[in-house]
């Protein structure tokens, strides 16, 4: 793991970097993410895969976002999973993110993730694979552990 990786601090969102929705809602949250407290790791990298084995979660199964409050805390398992890790994502945004999430904080974990699990069965058939592109803002490419 690179120096960045092991020394940095402040929210991560574990995702799918194979996913063309994940990447999508990613620069989403880049976008609203001002202050810019919000870092990324994809499930396939290294930062990623040391977390999952560290806590017991699946490390060949990318259907489930996972959300860490402080990555310099990463050995404590404080983390959100799904659309609970989506909201607290949206949630340090700040903004409108915060009216997103408590919008969708009003709606049951139970239904939330009934339908998170239905739209993760069939992202790739109705957004299909990730084509790599340039990152619209070059300061973007900092936030992103490996």
């Amino acid at each position: 793991m690179d120096a960045f990786a092991a020394n940095s601090s402040g929210p991560v969102l574990l995702y799918d970097g194979a996913c063309g929705l994940c990447n999508r809602v990613v620069r989403l949250l880049l976008r609203l993410d001002r202050r810019g407290v919000l870092r990324f790791a994809p499930l396939q990298g290294p930062s990623a895969q040391e977390f999952l084995t560290l806590h017991g979660l699946p490390t060949h199964d990318f259907s489930t976002l996972v959300f860490v409050p402080n990555w310099a805390w990463r050995d404590r398992a404080e983390f959100r999973l799904r659309t609970d890790g989506a909201i607290a994502a949206l949630w340090f945004c700040g903004g409108i993110g915060r009216v997103l999430a408590t919008l969708l904080n009003l709606c049951p974990r139970w239904l939330r993730d009934a339908g998170y699990r239905l739209v993760s069965r069939t992202r790739y058939r109705l957004f299909g694979p990730w084509r790599a592109c340039p990152l619209p803002r070059p300061g973007w490419a900092e936030r992103f552990l490996p």
